[in-house]
């Protein structure tokens, strides 16, 4: 297999001194500036300002560290709030290391993303609890590690902590001296989204996280007016770096939103706070679109979208209803996430735009595969490495700074990068190697109203045969093979089964849930050339019949 290596265009340069800090001390730097203005609201409306959060942050964070030890990995099982927020930095504050937990996620995985950091104290709260109906999931997999409730702890701290509080916030960066990690040291834990398999927890440092601030900064440009939407979890990379840390290192307000889900509320909310930026995902953008009035986010000057594919049916949904042009971007959790991303005055729909600058990559050809080469990226963003379940709290670091993203770009005269496919994402199908991305793809374009996605199963007489799990109903074999052959694709694209139900299943950051997908075509895959209905209910149902072979 051939490499070759290359870096991507040069956008503005980065100032390596700007990530030689923590975030914690970001959060102070612009506090310094910005002290009374708002840092952040919730759904409840409640401005918390930036002189306010630090305060919290101190009060809550010394309640914590009496129950943690320094550098202790504690888990965050709480939604898009004031709370995570305050809750994450009282952690910076007192050198506790936030592992962020994926509350859609099964206890099995959350079990697994626990023990792979070892973590022993569970940070949530009554409330969400309740309304997210959590309880029996946290019991599942808490056993004996401690969980402890922020209401609980709010109602413990009495005025003498309050006043010691308001003394350390206004002596800020004395307070922080004895706790202050180095960049370079642990800030943070994700896990990565388990769309192909069990979920890795990723190790990112005060220092990946402000670089990569810094190089999306290099590309789009930000301003203290600035009102950034983030209805993405922050258990996501992306609604993390871009929804939270972003707004807060360089001093304009983000308003935390608790669910991409709610398609109705998210254009009210937009329509009443006026956001000049919305950040989130295919899935859930197009949603919010369709149920958009004509002035709701008449206010947005950046839209961007990451995470999945954009598909050109969205960008015609916001062009068309809203006025607005996606800025398309690229990232994984272990860059930080952000590698790539278009730009407001170079935008190429269609690409996820060029390599942010201090980004070095190296592509890679795969044996059999002609249409793109496997993505290898070093950078100041990337991990300090990985942890599993079977080895807790050992790290393990990309080789020679070097990850490996497992996907397939191809990369045009300008730099500019086109994701083709996960390496994963291919079947072999009679000798012949068929990216089920591009099979997804040309069926999107022939029915973007509905969700479609494409699977392999065993086969015994082509080696693998292709599924496709749609909620379009209508669709059939012979619909799907006249669309393959106008747009000239071969016939091997044409998937042999298809399964119908309601709804996909989506993981908790909106991508597809391929694992869950494979495993159902593998349990309810009909014949080949039928089609079969999965009933809401989930009972088995009839076959609908075959595809008029």
């Amino acid at each position: 297999m051939k490499e070759s290596v290359g870096r991507a265009q040069t956008i503005r340069a980065v100032e390596p001194e700007r990530w030689n800090r923590t975030l914690f001390e970001a959060l102070i730097e612009t506090a310094r500036r910005r002290k009374h203005a708002v840092a952040l609201e919730d759904q409840d409306r409640e401005p918390i300002t930036y002189d306010r959060l630090i305060l919290a942050s101190f009060v809550l964070g010394r309640k914590l560290a009496d129950i943690t030890r320094a550098n202790e990995r504690v888990a965050v099982l709480l939604p898009n709030a004031n709370g995570v927020a305050v809750a994450i930095f009282a952690l910076f504050a007192y050198d506790r290391v936030p592992a962020m937990l994926n509350f859609t996620a099964s206890a099995i995985d959350l079990d697994a993303a626990c023990r792979s950091v070892e973590a022993e104290t569970i940070i949530t709260s009554h409330r969400f609890v309740e309304a997210a109906n959590l309880s029996a999931k946290l019991a599942a997999f808490t056993g004996s590690r401690k969980v402890v409730y922020l209401e609980d702890v709010r109602a413990s701290i009495g005025l003498a902590a309050r006043l010691r509080g308001v003394w350390e916030a206004r002596h800020a960066e004395r307070t922080y001296a004895p706790f202050r990690a180095k960049p370079g040291d642990i800030a943070i834990v994700l896990f990565t989204s388990g769309t192909e398999r069990q979920p890795k927890a990723v190790a990112l440092t005060h220092a990946n996280m402000l670089a990569n601030i810094e190089q999306v900064a290099a590309s789009i440009d930000w301003t203290d007016d600035d009102v950034l939407v983030n209805p993405l979890p922050v258990f996501h990379a992306f609604g993390l770096m871009a929804g939270l840390f972003l707004p807060i290192v360089f001093g304009f307000k983000g308003i935390l939103y608790p669910s991409p889900l709610h398609y109705d509320d998210i254009p009210k909310l937009a329509r009443e706070v006026k956001p000049t930026i919305m950040i989130g995902i295919d899935t859930f953008a197009a949603r919010w679109a369709k149920s958009a009035g004509p002035d709701d986010f008449r206010s947005i000057r950046l839209m961007v979208l990451g995470a999945e594919r954009v598909k050109d049916h969205t960008r015609e949904l916001w062009r068309d209803r809203c006025g607005i042009e996606i800025l398309e971007g690229y990232g994984v959790t272990e860059a930080s996430p952000v590698v790539a991303v278009n730009r407001p005055d170079h935008n190429r729909p269609g690409t996820v735009g060029p390599l942010l600058p201090g980004i070095e990559m190296k592509l890679e050809d795969m044996e059999g595969i002609t249409s793109g080469r496997r993505l290898h990226i070093r950078g100041p963003n990337i991990m300090a490495g990985y942890y599993f379940p079977a080895e807790p709290n050992r790290l393990r670091p990309p080789p020679e700074g070097w990850h490996d993203t497992g996907d397939l770009v191809t990369v045009d005269a300008d730099g500019y990068l086109t994701i083709v496919s996960r390496a994963k994402r291919f079947a072999k199908i009679a000798g012949e190697m068929v990216s089920l991305t591009a099979v997804e793809s040309f069926i999107v374009a022939a029915w973007p109203d509905h969700a479609h996605a494409v699977v392999s199963i065993p086969d015994d007489r082509k080696g693998e045969a292709l599924v496709i799990i749609t909620t379009a109903h209508e669709l059939t074999r012979d619909s799907i093979l006249r669309t393959a052959r106008a747009q000239g694709a071969t016939e091997l694209a044409v998937p042999d089964r298809i399964l119908v139900m309601d709804e996909l299943p989506l993981l908790g950051n909106g991508k597809t849930d391929y694992v869950s997908l494979e495993r159902l075509a593998a349990e309810k895959a009909p014949p080949a050339r039928s089609r079969f209905v999965i009933e809401p209910a989930g009972d088995t149902a009839a076959p609908a019949g075959t595809s008029g072979m």
